[in-house]
């Protein structure tokens, strides 16, 4: 009975564990950048993977950004937007072991595109929507 007893708490223990780990964040943001690598991994527990590049002033070194997706939604979307600038939402979540809950603490919730084009810190230069046709060229 006692045998029984304790493997109840060490299991509770667990459970309580795991709930905590996947609802708590440790931190909650945004990036934004250009999505270069985004693709479905793992041997049994598949998890969507990325990586995004974020370039903060023209000529500066380009920093990555390595990402996890859980939400199929939030992947077709994803990957819609490879080669276009986005701004990503993201909850930085701490103890969760394995790679079966993915590869990186950073697993994306939603996530944007991004219209305007940085040009030097402090300006941006919009992008044109998409030219009409025009009749008289359709014809």
């Amino acid at each position: 009975m006692r045998a029984f007893a304790f493997l109840l708490v060490i299991i509770l223990v667990a459970v309580g564990y795991f709930w905590l780990c996947l609802t708590w964040n440790y931190s909650t943001g945004e990036r934004a950048g250009w999505v270069q690598k985004f693709s479905q991994k793992g041997w049994l527990c598949k998890t969507w993977e990325g990586e995004m590049t974020m370039i903060t002033m023209p000529g500066a070194v380009a920093e990555k950004f390595a990402f996890t997706v859980w939400d199929d939604k939030v992947a077709q979307t994803v990957n819609s937007s490879m080669g276009k600038r986005v701004a990503m939402h993201y909850e930085q979540k701490v103890g969760l072991p394995t790679s079966c809950f993915g590869d990186t603490r950073y697993y994306v919730t939603k996530l944007a595109p991004v219209d305007d084009i940085p040009s030097i810190p402090g300006a941006t230069i919009p992008v044109p929507p998409p030219a009409a046709s025009d009749p008289a060229i359709a014809k």
